[in-house]
């Protein structure tokens, strides 16, 4: 057990006495230094945390500044990405740090989600209340073979405002294609005017992509979220104020669109706070307020009015049809969300979200609608807490009768999701719902694409998803992008599953159970899926060499994920070195997260981690341990009380294990 390790570290190998005495006077420079650089093991994480609670118990600037030094130091990123990531995310960590014990269940999860060192805890238990037991003889949804209607999905258009035609595509930064004042000259691979593989989405590119969409003929669209460009480092308020206030303007579409708040939407990025968390509270009640005013055009002033009072979250029903749509703020269930972890009191619904949920979905059921449900994280991805997706789950399996599908996006990626009623036995008959996941369509993740459905006008299920694509390589893409059709799903799959589809038979959760088992049996079936999936872009499994077991292990692992709308099932190991699994591989294995959040917090901490064992000699501990103590020591001297304090709560801890 974690405690035992951790008793055993702390206290087995001196007396207990004089390990307090020791600690009391190591100079944290050190203690930084060599926790950063300790063992690999979740005991070693909470340890660290002992450490960096210290430090921010001297203030925000000073956890800050000294993981700002890190960075800069250790070389992870260029200077000002360092010191914008770090003047964002530090002053959330270390009130996190101060408000919860190290070494308890939030710090595990923390130890999980940003250093990739802990396995995360198993799901708390937790009972979703709902208002009436489902029916005995619910409403059946018959389809009579009307005419299908045609929606648009389409996600993480990424919007860059500062693209400059002409600048540096092959930059030292996160996100390229802008006037960097510290890019070597002369321009190597200059940007063009409408995208680069390496940048987000230029401004005539998206006068593309409405055009393209426009063109459907769609009844209305789905938006699930990411407005703002990945250069995170650079993001404020006034920024994404004016990226959703403008995001109104472009996507004046001819039909309505339903949008759904995206991690991006917020400064600092992915960061929203508790309702429960007094100081706090209202630090994002700005998004909620500007997406309200610009939204309304699409969802009407009452749904817009709920945006504002339920964290980003609405419910409208569509005109002239019997369709509810629920669109709800899926930031509370982000791991990447630092406000997730101020408190050390478990809170299963976090600024009432699932209960919102429930209450449309009931609404709905009383009134004999169906429901879609929409929103930017689906949730059994590695990156989604265990407990809430835990939680979203027990609604689906309420109101599975209700609902007719769920649509998400941020893994950037053509992708799908199903939900079981027995995740011990994942088989057609147990198949209950689909979650549809659109690729993106910033060109930073592969060609830029959206998805167009086939929807049946009495049941609201899916028919057929088609998927349209550009394509960034094509010698006319810089002049005029040519949007074509990737794929029929109908056409692509219907022949190769052993039911088939019928006329009439809409893309259900069987159906793509049947497509699951086609992939573990057919690896062309598999490969193709994968080339689809980020449209020639990276993080496939390689290609099978001979009998390769690591091969299979990435294809099992995939086919396993899909399988997963709940998190806890999803065969996501936290470890930060599994990326050789992928081709090409990232440094941490983790692509989706580095897709949509770009290199933030999450990404220079591991790297942190990873760099303090491979490059730091002791040449760079000397001149680290130089600049930390020209920081630290002066606030240390100033301020005895903090770690006074910090060793008199490990005293405690070490003794409760006795």
């Amino acid at each position: 057990m974690l405690w035992k390790r951790l008793y055993l570290q702390f206290v087995v190998s001196v007396p207990l006495v004089s390990f307090i005495h020791a600690r009391q006077y190591l100079p944290l420079a050190d203690e930084i230094i060599n926790g950063f650089g300790g063992p690999l093991d979740c005991a070693s994480c909470h340890s660290l945390l002992v450490t960096l609670r210290a430090t921010a118990a001297l203030g925000d600037n000073a956890l800050t500044n000294s993981l700002k030094n890190m960075c800069k130091q250790l070389k992870l990123q260029d200077p000002d990405v360092c010191d914008g990531v770090l003047d964002n995310a530090g002053p959330i960590i270390a009130h996190d740090l101060r408000s919860i014990s190290p070494f308890g269940q939030t710090s595990t999860k923390f130890c999980s989600a940003i250093f990739g060192l802990c396995a995360e805890p198993p799901v708390n238990d937790y009972i979703v209340p709902f208002p009436k037991p489902t029916p005995r003889n619910p409403k059946v949804f018959k389809s009579s073979g009307k005419p299908p209607f045609q929606v648009v999905h389409f996600s993480d258009v990424h919007i860059d405002r500062e693209y400059t035609i002409g600048s540096e595509a092959n930059c030292s930064k996160p996100l390229c294609c802008r006037e960097f004042g510290d890019q070597p000259e002369p321009t190597k691979d200059p940007a063009g005017p409408l995208g680069n593989h390496a940048c987000d989405t230029p401004h005539p590119l998206v006068k593309s992509i409405v055009k393209a969409i426009d063109a459907t003929n769609t009844s209305f669209s789905l938006f699930t979220g990411d407005i703002v460009d990945g250069a995170v480092w650079l993001v404020n308020q006034e920024d994404v104020t004016n990226d959703i206030n403008l995001f109104g303007e472009d996507f004046r579409l001819k039909s309505p669109v339903f949008p759904a708040l995206g991690n991006h939407e917020s400064s600092p990025v992915n960061c929203f706070p508790r309702t429960t968390n007094e100081d706090h509270a209202e630090d994002s009640q700005w998004v909620y307020d500007t997406t309200s005013s610009q939204w309304s055009q699409w969802i009407g002033q009452a749904a817009a009015e709920q945006i504002t009072h339920y964290s980003g979250s609405y419910s409208v029903v569509v005109a002239n049809t019997n369709l509810r749509i629920i669109s709800i703020n899926s930031g509370f269930w982000y791991k990447m969300n630092l406000w997730l972890y101020d408190s050390d009191d478990p809170q299963p619904d976090p600024n009432g979200i699932l209960s919102f949920l429930v209450e449309q979905l009931q609404f709905a059921e009383d009134l004999g609608q169906r429901c879609w449900i929409m929103a930017h994280m689906a949730p059994g991805g590695g990156d989604v807490t265990l407990d809430q997706s835990n939680y979203y789950d027990q609604v689906i399996q309420r109101y599975k009768h209700v609902i007719a599908g769920q649509f998400f996006g941020h893994t950037h990626a053509d992708e799908f999701q199903i939900a079981y009623s027995n995740y011990s036995d994942r088989t057609r008959d147990t198949a209950v719902s689909t979650a549809w996941i659109a690729p993106s369509l910033t060109p930073r993740s592969g060609n830029p694409a959206f998805k167009l459905y086939d929807v049946d006008p009495e049941t609201y299920e899916i028919l057929d998803a088609k998927v349209y694509t550009t394509n960034v390589s094509h010698p006319e893409f810089q002049i005029e992008p040519i949007w074509t059709m990737l794929y029929s799903t109908r056409d692509l799959y219907s022949s190769s599953i052993p039911k088939g589809l019928g006329p009439a038979d809409a893309l259900s959760p069987m159906f793509w159970h049947d497509v699951t088992e086609l992939f573990e049996t057919d690896d062309e079936a598999f490969r193709e899926f994968q080339r689809r999936k980020r449209r020639t872009g990276r993080g496939g499994c390689r290609q099978r060499v001979d009998d390769d077991d690591a091969y299979d292990q990435c294809k099992r692992r995939t086919i396993c994920q899909l399988r997963a709308q709940r998190s806890e099932d999803n065969c996501v190991d936290v470890n930060r070195r599994e990326g050789w699994l992928l081709e090409p591989a990232l440094p941490e294995g983790d692509v989706a997260s580095h897709e949509c959040e770009g290199i933030g917090i999450g990404a220079i901490l591991k790297q942190m981690i990873d760099a303090s064992h491979n490059k730091m000699d002791e040449t760079m501990k000397n001149m680290l341990r130089v600049q930390l103590n020209e920081l630290l020591l002066p606030l240390q001297e100033a301020q005895e009380a903090p770690a006074i304090s910090y060793m008199n709560d490990l005293k405690q801890i070490l003794l409760g294990m006795h």
